[in-house]
């Protein structure tokens, strides 16, 4: 008897998931940290990436080694920058939020200039680039069946009370609401979703170890790993890895979601 699996036709294709080949995304705060990991990422899926940083240098030198990417100015609390940035594209089918800042502090010692630098950095930011971008947007399916698809850059902090962050939690929670409610306005024509990460070893992480707790960086450092049920920090690509997902057309019926990567820490 002849064996089926011997004489079946094998195809000579080979499927790699999550691929976003043909596709144009825009990475803001995409020179370093989790906005480079997440330009690698989406590069290595296909994308043709524009890394999108006030460091234009390092865009630039990023750019440069990654290939099927291009280095763009941005400063993404200028209304004039953003407005460049945008006339510089003729075509965008994903953009990440990716840029922000962060503050240590109780509602007591967080000053009102530093409110106020929060607010612009992690929210208007986020309003106004989406805002500026929402034309390319939208007209997204004009180029393949894929809606075009915004991920902003959330963090557990817009989920739960974090001590000494009051500035940073409201400014996070502010963008898991906007992520929302643009998946609700625009349900048939834009997938929008929000990647919640947990503490992520990042330049980022470091900055606030150096300028917060100089004198107990390894004391502190071990706090950050146990606070994460796993017992340590993530990994930038990590959630680069989530953001490629939440980007493809594996995950067309996900909208509207807020996607923890925290090592359980929001469900301990």
């Amino acid at each position: 008897m002849t064996d089926p699996a011997k004489t079946a036709p094998q195809s000579s294709v080979s499927f790699e998931p999550f691929r976003l080949a043909g596709r144009h995304a825009l990475v803001t705060g995409g020179a370093s940290g989790i906005g480079e990991c997440t330009v690698r990422e989406l590069v290595r899926a296909g994308a043709f990436v524009w890394i999108a940083d006030i460091n234009l240098a390092a865009a630039e030198a990023l750019a440069a080694e990654v290939g099927s990417a291009k280095a763009v100015f941005l400063d993404v609390t200028s209304q004039q920058s953003i407005a460049a940035a945008a006339g510089a594209l003729s075509r965008l089918d994903i953009l990440v939020n990716n840029a922000g800042i962060g503050h240590v502090g109780s509602i007591e010692t967080t000053e009102p200039e530093d409110f106020d630098r929060l607010l612009n950095v992690n929210v208007r930011s986020v309003y106004l680039v989406t805002r500026a971008f929402m034309p390319l947007l939208l007209a997204a399916t004009e180029h393949h069946e894929a809606l075009g698809c915004i991920v902003n850059i959330g963090s557990v902090s817009g989920m739960v009370g974090i001590k000494q962050r009051f500035a940073y939690c409201m400014s996070k929670g502010a963008v898991l609401s906007m992520t929302r409610q643009l998946a609700v306005e625009y349900p048939k024509t834009l997938r929008v979703n929000a990647v919640c990460p947990g503490t992520v070893q990042t330049p980022f992480v470091e900055g606030y170890l150096e300028k917060f707790h100089k004198d107990t960086k390894e004391e502190t450092r071990a706090e950050l790993r146990a606070r994460q049920p796993v017992g340590r920090l993530g990994r930038p690509e990590e959630v680069a890895s989530l953001v490629r997902y939440l980007a493809s057309d594996e995950a067309a019926f996900v909208t509207g979601s807020l996607v923890t990567i925290d090592g359980g820490w929001t469900a301990a």
